[in-house]
């Protein structure tokens, strides 16, 4: 039987699932579709949800408890930037946050001028923010955070320990982040998650880092997997992905191989014995 071209085999230690997801609808994307220049509006500062967006937040969450993805991630990674974090609670947290409960909040009450109730961070993996998934940087006012000093009484159980910087000192307002630099520091953020112990990992970021990342990684595959991989998401699209070391990045040990032979015994195998006697037999 001829081999199936393209078909491969790795270890699955050195393997990780990764749940990418693109922020719900935006006030930014509104207004940036009907009008380019709005982008340059201090309006857009940080953008905050749409109420459409909070609905498809509210949909996505659904079918992630319905497809029993929920119980399989084991860490939540997200853009810090006020739509990301509104959309990756609003997917992974628990349901709504009850006062007296010893677990602070994902996310409190109103954050972003939501009009959403506070979000439980009960029966949740961890979330973590993490600079170098973040959008395009520079000149959009809606791409610029705010400083975590405001964020973390908005987002309490959110992880802020990664981010060096208070104030948002990536942000230029006359530099526009190249597309060459958003896929290097794409392809720098998931050599990092090597350095995770987690396999199933969300990853909650933007349109433009998660275009220009995937398209650079897609370039050697087969055209079929590159259309797929390196089209743009639609707001709150999910997408899953196997994400495979290649280059000894990770050290973890695989969790479920067994060495065999145990007890130990005679177990020379018949292809091995074949070549033993070939041998032998070419030596005489």
């Amino acid at each position: 039987m001829e081999p199936i071209a393209g078909t491969a085999l790795y270890p699955l230690h050195r393997c990780k699932t990764i749940y990418l997801v693109r922020h719900a609808q935006g006030i930014h994307n509104v207004a940036g579709e009907k009008d380019f220049n709005a982008y340059m509006s201090q309006d857009l500062f940080d953008a905050q949800l749409t109420p459409l967006g909070w609905s498809q937040v509210d949909s996505l969450r659904e079918h992630v408890k319905k497809s029993g993805l929920a119980k399989k991630i084991e860490l939540v990674i997200t853009s810090p930037l006020l739509r990301t974090m509104q959309t990756a609670v609003g997917v992974f947290g628990d349901e709504n946050y009850t006062d007296g409960v010893s677990a602070p909040p994902l996310m409190v009450e109103n954050a972003g001028h939501s009009g959403r109730p506070a979000v439980s961070s009960l029966n949740c993996p961890p979330f973590l923010a993490v600079e170098t998934c973040r959008e395009h940087l520079g000149v959009h006012p809606c791409d610029k955070r705010r400083s975590i000093t405001e964020y973390r009484p908005l987002f309490p159980a959110i992880d802020f320990s990664l981010i060096e910087n208070d104030e948002d000192v990536l942000w230029e307002p006359d530099v526009r982040e190249a597309n060459e630099s958003v896929a290097l520091r794409g392809m720098k953020f998931f050599d990092w998650l090597w350095t995770r112990e987690e396999k199933e990992i969300a990853i909650v970021s933007h349109s433009g880092f998660l275009y220009h990342t995937l398209s650079t990684y897609s370039k050697e595959c087969h055209p079929t997997v590159r259309d797929e991989v390196g089209k743009h998401f639609a707001n709150c699209e999910l997408r899953s992905m196997v994400l495979v070391d290649r280059s000894m990045l990770g050290s973890d040990s695989p969790s479920f191989n067994y060495p065999g032979k145990l007890p130990a015994g005679l177990d020379l195998p018949s292809d091995v014995a074949d070549k033993k006697h070939v041998e032998e037999v070419q030596k005489n």
